[in-house]
């Protein structure tokens, strides 16, 4: 079935990238809705750089977006002057995943599953929404702190919604709306209504490679909890790093570095009991069908000088031997 959309060609400028900001990376993921301030901080720092356009001073002073009050918020006293020197962003899209929030409702609840008319899905429905988009103001409070016009798009208040777990409407209009007026939109993982099931969890990842299909972005990254892609948990001994994962046009892939021998080496990924959205098995998959699009995964290390380099683009021309993380392209 087509999904409805939205007329994206008047989109004024090119996307840059899209960048998902991982659950593991930004919360303690062992700690219930605990965000982690150290990372979310500086990851914030490194988009702000990399979102900077290309003459303009990473060093200029930060206008503080955030005027909510909070600890480390304070309403900036500018200079009318300065305020009208408005800094230019390349045209970015923020989405995270829920890490530590969320799942616990839904798993809990079986929101995933369906059967909205169950008072304990409707319940978990509240409870989901209520979880996720609380980490998502708190994200969106972080980058504003950096400068960055930060703007919160959740998925099922902006009317997504799917049929047997896939995307039935998406108005990206939205989203498209959000980047020619100047702002950085920043969506996340959500429960939306399922027209075959009731209700069901649109993933972080499902939504990029949606995004990613209708604005064509020059490259995507993943920030994650570990350096990219490994043949096996990253946690067991001797696990390898996938430097380089080539996608083919039936969607297959391989291991193109490191060199394995034998036949096309496979990744064994474990997923966490809690997790309703698949884990590293999604992500591999959703990364997969965004590069057979021709456009560049990079999966890597959150709040690292590799997650830096990612972020600013120049991975698209060559790979650093001493860079650190997974490569997902498309090729012929």
């Amino acid at each position: 079935m087509e999904t409805k959309q939205t007329d994206c060609n008047k989109l004024k400028a090119p996307i840059r990238c899209i960048v998902k900001l991982g659950g593991a990376a930004i919360t303690c993921k062992n700690d219930f809705e605990k965000i982690n301030e150290d990372n979310l901080v500086t990851v914030s720092s490194q988009l702000r750089e990399a979102m900077m356009m290309s003459g303009s001073s990473t060093s200029a002073p930060v206008l503080d977006m955030d005027w909510s009050k909070r600890p480390g918020s304070k309403v900036v006293d500018a200079d009318p002057k300065e305020q009208q020197q408005a800094v230019d962003y390349n045209n970015f899209i923020v989405i995270h995943g829920a890490g530590s929030f969320g799942h616990f409702q839904a798993s809990k609840s079986g929101v995933h599953k369906g059967g909205l008319t169950k008072p304990l899905v409707k319940a978990g429905f509240v409870a989901t929404r209520i979880s996720v988009t609380s980490l998502n103001l708190e994200i969106v409070r972080a980058l504003a702190r950096e400068g960055i016009p930060s703007v919160a798009m959740s998925p099922f208040s902006c009317g997504w919604s799917t049929r047997d777990r896939n995307i039935a409407s998406a108005d990206v209009s939205t989203v498209v709306q959000a980047l020619d007026s100047g702002f950085v939109p920043v969506l996340h993982g959500d429960v939306v209504l399922d027209e075959s099931l009731g209700c069901t969890i649109l993933s972080g990842d499902v939504i990029i490679s949606h995004l990613a299909a209708h604005l064509k972005p020059q490259f995507v990254v993943f920030l994650t909890d570990v350096f990219g892609v490994y043949d096996r948990p990253p946690s067991e001994p001797n696990a390898v790093l996938l430097r380089e994962i080539a996608v083919r046009e039936d969607g297959s892939w391989s291991v193109v570095n490191p060199t394995f021998q034998g036949t096309d080496k496979q990744v064994e990924i474990s997923v966490a009991s809690h997790d309703t959205t698949g884990g590293m098995v999604t992500k591999i998959s959703e990364a997969a069908m965004i590069a057979k699009l021709g456009i560049d995964v990079y999966i890597v290390k959150a709040a690292t000088e590799h997650s830096q380099t990612a972020l600013s683009g120049k991975l698209i021309d060559k790979i650093p031997e001493d860079w650190l993380g997974t490569v997902i392209r498309y090729v012929s």
